[in-house]
């Protein structure tokens, strides 16, 4: 057996950002632009480059769904996969990163994740630049804006435009370098070449790309939008994991309030004359409880991660969507589904005489999978007992493909 050789350079992937400014209500890196998150097209791109450790630096909470994330952009070099949390400020998670990374590791390039379509060859081209001797470098594109100098309200001046370059990442740096750099930083710098440069080395260029560009605004996230759907994710045909010889299980529930608008859909059905309840999409807390406990099983992340409020894509969706499209995401990733089992807590609808219809229509979702659904009341305890809302508990099994 060939043992691969551990790589000399890792590429630090920093999503811990909370994407204020992108309005999406979620942490930046985990915002959708198709099927996938940005942190998602972002390491598919990283994946691509020269063989790297690559360290994926996120929020806390946001762990297990980046795991997800690397492990499928990855396909055959899941071992070199890290993730991290990360601080409260860029160069903390920048930090937590470093801390992470392999003895061997000569060469560190650090990489926004918002730059989410980065062209693997502007990794190619900072990995050059370092290893023939420069101490930090930077891909720049030159401004093609004629940029003017403004105080309040006036124009003073013109700025020069042909002695200046738009920064993008990744940027890269001989370890030692950046490692010194930053026990010597006394304050928070914009980026890690201004860090370097602080410190009294040498910051070189080398050229940039007009994909780099960075996700910070709705209006960019418009633009990543209309370019993926030219050239969109292949599906994973490898594995998640290495293979195991027994089943995996998963858990997943979910709540809902009555008080959406329409009728009620639940377990798949729409119930005439119930009250509806809230959510994103159709408040089927059933079919929620379902996709976790798939998710769950499978290690591919939760509900959220798939099917959040940054995936406007699903509003309004039932439960047949949601349950073929994880069926899929577990089918590229070499599962396939044993059965499910599924309680539903709730004063009302009553589901004695809809419960063979209920798991007929869960089962044909999930491509004719066995689902056994059972309901109970709480005897007036908490909110289910109250009459408030409903609540389901899933439990999943998964076997390999």
């Amino acid at each position: 057996m060939t043992i691969a050789p551990v790589p000399r350079v890792g590429i630090v992937v920093v999503a811990a950002g909370s994407g204020t400014r992108l309005g999406a209500g979620a942490p930046k890196g985990f915002v959708g632009i198709d099927g996938h998150s940005i942190l998602r097209h972002s390491l598919e791109r990283v994946f691509r480059a020269p063989a790297a450790q690559v360290v994926v630096v996120v929020p806390a909470g946001r762990e297990g769904d980046a795991r997800s994330d690397a492990l499928e952009a990855a396909r055959d070099r899941r071992d070199l996969v890290t993730v991290v949390t990360g601080g409260s400020t860029r160069q903390e998670s920048v930090a937590a990163g470093l801390a992470a990374l392999w003895g061997d590791v000569e060469i560190v390039l650090v990489h926004d994740a918002a730059r989410a379509l980065t062209p693997p060859e502007v990794f190619e081209r900072v990995i050059a630049a370092v290893e023939s001797g420069r101490d930090g470098v930077v891909p720049v594109l030159p401004v093609v804006d004629t940029i003017k100098r403004v105080e309040g309200d006036d124009i003073v001046g013109v700025v020069d435009r042909s002695a200046l370059g738009a920064a993008q990442t990744p940027q890269g740096f001989r370890r030692d370098v950046l490692e010194a750099a930053y026990r010597a930083a006394a304050q928070d710098f914009t980026d890690d070449a201004a860090l370097v440069a602080d410190a009294g080395h040498g910051v070189a260029a080398v050229p940039g790309h007009p994909l780099a560009f960075k996700i910070t605004t709705p209006a960019d996230l418009d633009r990543a939008r209309g370019l993926v759907v030219e050239a969109p994710i292949a599906p994973v045909a490898s594995r998640l994991e290495h293979d195991v010889a027994v089943p995996r299980v998963g858990v997943g529930t979910d709540v809902h309030a009555f008080g959406g608008d329409g009728t009620l859909w639940l377990a798949g059905l729409e119930w005439p004359g119930e009250a509806a309840l809230s959510g994103h999409s159709d408040g089927d807390a059933v079919a929620h409880a379902i996709v976790d406990a798939l998710l769950a099983a499978a290690g591919l992340g939760d509900i959220g991660t798939h099917f959040g409020t940054d995936h406007p894509e699903y509003a309004g969706a039932h439960a047949d969507v949601f349950l073929a499209r994880t069926l899929g995401l577990l089918g590229e990733a070499g599962w396939r589904v044993g059965n499910v089992s599924v309680q539903v807590q709730a004063n009302r609808p009553r589901f004695a005489a809809r419960r063979a219809e209920a798991e007929a229509a869960l089962s044909a979702a999930l491509g004719g999978v066995p689902v056994s659904v059972s309901a109970t009341t709480t005897d007036g305890l908490g909110f289910t007992g109250r009459g408030e809302g409903v609540a389901a508990f899933a439990v999943a099994l998964v076997v390999r493909a």
